[in-house]
């Protein structure tokens, strides 16, 4: 399985080679950008953006491909992309206002229009929903639209359940449909990848930061503590993967 280090340092995308999972809310409005020294994947920040608006707003999918392509070309080595997807947890829906059908569909439909406003760019179709049902729903509906679920594919809103055997038995159906499917959990806890790590291909995580601000700092280290800590993270990141430790590029 591989492991995407989630964070919100950008300035790491040259300091460390371990894979990286951002948001582009993160990249959005710098007028600099570091050039990458290993793989990383970028996140839409779908979350973010609903929470707090409740919608993606018109014309965003035609912003984010032309950022897209401006990381593509000054930061390099972009594995792939998220969509523009719509979360389906309670909370979630009830803040929109609309369905979880309603979000899978609108998350089908971003999917279909970001390919087609730029077909070389390696977005990867997200299956959305909550419920069991709601899951091979989405499926279908990929179906129904004639995209094939091969390649890397993503689970999402299940996060806050990963620990459960809900989730577990989610995550176990949808690699039945899919057998031929690189499944990626987005929001991996240490609890889920227990549980199915033998079922995914690749998962991301920001927990290290939370449990950082919790922590003391590392040894010599002068900051209040290590949130926003390269070293820190590495040393998370190596402990959840047993990798061996790659060079170091820059640790404050």
């Amino acid at each position: 399985m591989k492991f995407y280090l989630g964070t919100h340092e950008i300035t790491w995308l040259s300091q460390t080679s371990v894979p990286l999972f951002i948001s582009e809310k993160r990249l959005e409005k710098r007028k600099g950008l570091p050039e990458s020294v290993g793989s990383w994947a970028l996140d839409s920040g779908g979350f973010s953006q609903l929470s707090m608006y409740s919608s993606w707003p018109k014309g965003s999918d035609k912003v984010y491909v032309e950022h897209i392509k401006r990381y593509q070309n000054e930061i390099g080595n972009l594995e792939w992309v998220a969509p523009q997807d719509w979360m389906c947890e309670p909370f979630m829906v009830a803040k929109t206002g609309l369905t979880v059908y309603q979000h899978q569909l609108k998350t089908v439909q971003n999917f279909m229009d970001l390919k087609s406003l730029d077909g070389g760019i390696p977005f990867i179709p997200v299956i959305q929903g909550y419920s069991l049902s709601d899951y091979l729903r989405c499926i279908n509906i990929y179906t129904r639209y004639r995209i094939c679920l091969i390649g890397k594919v993503g689970i999402g809103s299940i996060c806050r359940r990963q620990g459960t055997n809900e989730a577990l038995t989610i995550i176990q159906e949808i690699r039945r449909k899919l057998p031929y499917a690189k499944l990626h959990i987005f929001g991996a806890k240490i609890t889920g990848l227990n549980k199915f790590k033998n079922l995914i291909d690749s998962s991301d995580s920001m927990a290290w930061s939370f449990a950082a601000r919790r922590d003391v700092p590392l040894m010599g280290h002068t900051h209040k503590n290590c949130a926003n800590c390269l070293e820190y993270a590495l040393n998370w990141y190596y402990s959840i993967t047993g990798e061996q430790k790659r060079v170091i590029y820059a640790v404050r």
